[in-house]
């Protein structure tokens, strides 16, 4: 991930990948696209297709990514109303309007697998170090990562 690019790039990915939370899957696609960046693992967007939207419940605020725009934050709520429901607050986003080089990945939904039971082809994802990175960590990418304590300059 050393060679990733910056600015990132854009790619599809045909891995299956797989969202949980709470042992409800909320997303299952072959059809998504990962966003590759110098010192950070893969990020991946899932078509809202292939996602249980009815799950989703858009949050409040956003924030900013200099090359994919502003993003949407959701949360998900899974056995609603039942003694094993399981909310992940803010633990989603989507980019509405993303700049042109990311318009592929227009309302797709990107997951923090420090909260949600993230797959890439059967392998469970570990979370990129930090709080506010959403990259999926397996044993195809070698650190170190951005987001670890003493990395903020990088």
């Amino acid at each position: 991930m050393w060679d990733y690019p910056r600015p990132p790039r854009l790619e599809p990915t045909t891995s299956r990948l797989r969202v949980e939370l709470g042992g409800v899957v909320l997303a299952d696609t072959q059809r998504a696209f990962r966003v590759l960046e110098t010192s950070h693992p893969p990020a991946y967007y899932l078509p809202p297709s292939d996602c249980a939207l009815d799950l989703f419940h858009e949050a409040d605020g956003s924030s900013w990514c200099e090359w994919k725009g502003s993003a949407t934050y959701w949360t998900v709520v899974v056995n609603a109303g039942t003694p094993d429901e399981a909310t992940a607050e803010r633990a989603a986003w989507s980019y509405r309007t993303p700049t042109p080089s990311f318009a592929p990945i227009a309302d797709h939904f990107a997951f923090y697998p420090s909260v949600f039971d993230c797959f890439v082809d059967d392998e469970r994802v570990t979370a990129q170090p930090g709080e506010f990175y959403g990259g999926w960590v397996t044993s195809a990418v070698v650190g170190p990562f951005k987001g670890a304590p003493g990395s903020s300059w990088w």
